[in-house]
């Protein structure tokens, strides 16, 4: 397994790597990730387990363990986190049918 706690540490280093050879690219990223917080339509929880949803469904180990701080430091618990991954997974689930139906779509008219 991970050790995620390594991880995360590791990857703000690298992250800060990227922002001096790329300040404005980060600080882009930035502007972009904070954005959303200013309406203030969700709270902080909300925000962080449907980020961990959008996390899992792109399979970023960076997202993950990012999101999964903030969403414990505001109080989600085990089962919120995993109510927001069952989500995931039904939506990934959902696409992957939808986008079945278009194999058969392509099917046939290929075969014609």
């Amino acid at each position: 397994m991970l050790n995620w706690k390594e991880y995360r540490t590791q990857l703000f280093g690298r992250i800060g790597e990227i922002a001096k050879v790329a300040p404005d690219t980060v600080k882009g990223y930035q502007a972009l990730s904070s954005a959303g917080q200013k309406t203030n339509h969700l709270d902080p929880k909300q925000r962080e387990l449907i980020a961990l949803g959008v996390a899992v469904s792109l399979r970023c180990d960076g997202c993950i363990v990012v999101h999964t701080t903030e969403a414990l430091k505001n109080g989600a618990t085990r089962e919120e986190i995993a109510e927001a991954l069952g989500v995931a997974i039904s939506v990934n689930a959902g696409a992957a049918l939808v986008y079945s139906a278009r194999v058969f779509d392509a099917a046939d008219q290929i075969s014609q």
